[in-house]
């Protein structure tokens, strides 16, 4: 009969390596071990590769009564259920009858000398585990790669009273549903894996606990790109730690797939198991989208452990008018930004002073149905004047003016591209949310219904003028697409193979720009904002921020 631990949503044991991170930051501790949210960072990679030398067992490990014992075993798992306790131990020594853990560090040790407190924990359990395991244990050392030095800490009687009051601090703090608040102005965060997860100066600026203006942790922009695949009849396959594109049997295109962060594919084209199993292991995601460039769906691999968002998603979904009313604030706003900016033409005065109005609006609105009715209003206001947005010179215009916003199958070439572009915009916010934990199906304002990515269709509402329709109207205007980037049929519009090309390098040129993100001051690329605000959601549907906050420029 299994043991009752096995239903307990605690686990019974808590690693060594998690009483190092619950010393290090709290906040840390509890996304890792209770909500299991990891992220690499150069160190953590290079850490990984130091640990290569030591990762495969050899040098036996003796009994503790052996008298012949070897001079070194490596990677030695030891586990009290008692303690509460698990360990694997990267290096035991065994001299002169007694035996010392060594744990190898990538980075660099005080320098002063000595052990990081955070470090000194770890080694001092497994130095606890040794010794309750029936070994003569009175020293524990550290082998700091980075600065090539070895410290070693004493291991007194009353190191068991300590490690048994960390992990009793360990399952308190895991016991709280939500992660305790991020770490004020602290330089630990500066070099944490998980800082763009954590977002600590951002959150603490949404919360008010800080009045200083965010540090940029995070980095302008990710290095790994997407991978577009709009040849029809081409097949994607992996060798070697490489992502490569065939062509009737030739390559056309590679790249590692280490600077892979999501694979598009455009229409008929094959994708090998392969190269679906290599992708999902990096945590990158393969989207398909049809010849005429609609979402159809995506693969990926398993799911971010973090449930109790998910299951705070839900609640959300079901109150879900305070976090729609914020996006639609945001959508109005910014929709009126982009015709103020981009007008070719004079603009009606009275359809800004409208759209601000309807703006201020939405955060009164009283139900759903309130809701959607002031978008409305707003959409018919802002696409009645969009046609003034597109050079007086282009044909298009004036087929637009007269379509106005028209969906499937859309009726002229300025409708054609900005169903494309919402496709590419929501494609990448599915990733987004599905990377950050939510389930992209489970919206608050589009109903999820029919099998749409509901959430990111939610999320795109305050990016559709931001990225959207500022690449539709970049391309119309600077002629990167043409009367020859389209084909028209008696069902209407589409893109050509080298229309939808044209398109998404403008998409992705979008996605490379930065700006002074208006909130937290620093400077970032629309790439990164798009993981930003879902990071932002995520906290608000669990609690952790008051109120969710749109991104709207200035």
């Amino acid at each position: 009969m299994p043991a009752q631990g096995e239903y307990s949503a605690e686990p019974q044991l808590v690693p060594a390596r998690m009483l190092n991170e619950l010393v290090y930051c709290q906040r840390l501790f509890h996304l890792e071990w209770v909500d299991g949210r990891w992220a690499h960072n150069d160190d953590t990679i290079q850490g990984s590769v130091a640990h290569d030398a030591t990762d495969r067992r050899s040098g036996r490990m003796p009994a503790p009564d052996e008298e012949e014992k070897p001079f070194t075993s490596i990677q030695v798992a030891l586990s009290d259920p008692d303690l509460g306790v698990t360990a694997v131990i990267d290096r035991v020594d065994h001299e002169d009858g007694s035996s010392s853990p060594v744990d190898m560090k990538k980075g660099s040790g005080p320098r002063e000398g000595g052990m990081w407190p955070a470090d000194r924990v770890q080694v001092l359990t497994q130095a606890v585990l040794l010794r309750r395991a029936g070994y003569s244990v009175n020293r524990a050392d550290i082998s700091y790669l980075g600065s090539h030095h070895r410290a070693s800490i004493e291991v007194g009687q009353d190191a068991e009273t300590e490690v048994r009051e960390l992990v009793a601090l360990a399952r308190k703090v895991a016991a709280q549903e939500l992660p305790p608040p991020p770490l004020l102005n602290d330089p630990r965060c500066l070099r944490c894996s998980l800082a763009p997860l954590c977002m600590p100066d951002e959150t603490n600026y949404l919360l008010e606990r800080s009045g200083e203006q965010p540090r940029r942790i995070i980095v302008k922009n990710p290095d790994a790109r997407p991978v577009y695949v709009n040849t029809q009849g081409a097949s994607v396959k992996v060798s070697g730690g490489r992502l490569l594109v065939a062509v009737k049997g030739e390559t056309v295109a590679e790249r590692r797939l280490l600077d892979v962060s999501q694979v598009c594919v455009v229409g008929n084209v094959q994708i090998t198991t392969q190269a679906l199993r290599a992708l999902w292991r990096r945590g990158a995601m393969v989207i398909w989208l049809s010849y005429g460039g609609w979402l159809d769906g995506w693969s990926q691999g398993p799911m971010n452990g973090h449930v109790t968002l998910r299951r705070r998603q839900v609640l959300a979904s079901v109150h879900g008018l305070r976090f729609a009313q914020q996006m639609i604030r945001g959508k109005i706003h910014n929709q009126r930004v982009l015709l103020r900016r981009n007008a070719k033409v004079s603009l009606d005065d009275s359809v800004l002073e409208q759209l601000k109005e309807l703006e201020a609006k939405t955060e009164s609105a009283a139900s759903l149905e309130t809701l959607l009715g002031i978008e409305g209003t707003a959409a018919r206001l802002y696409f009645g004047q969009f046609h003034k947005l597109l050079s007086p010179r282009l044909e298009v215009a004036a087929e637009f003016q007269a379509h106005g916003r028209a969906r499937r199958p859309p009726p002229d070439p300025v409708n054609a591209v900005l169903g494309f572009c919402y496709s590419l915009l929501t494609k990448d916010l599915v990733a987004v949310l599905t990377g950050v934990g939510l389930d992209p199906f489970l919206g608050v304002l589009h109903q999820p219904r029919y099998g749409r990515p509901a959430l990111a269709l939610d999320l795109a509402e305050e990016f559709r003028a931001l990225v959207a329709e500022s690449v539709a109207l970049q391309c119309l205007n600077n002629g990167e697409i043409n009367e020859k980037s389209f084909m028209r049929g008696h069902l209407g519009v589409a893109l050509t193979a080298d229309g939808r090309r044209s398109v998404i390098q403008a998409h992705e040129r979008r996605l490379e720009m930065e700006l002074k993100h208006p909130l937290f001051g620093y400077q970032v690329s629309y790439r990164r904002v798009l993981d930003l605000q879902a990071r932002v959601l995520a906290a608000s549907f669990t609690g952790e921020l008051d109120s969710y906050t749109p991104l709207m420029t200035r």
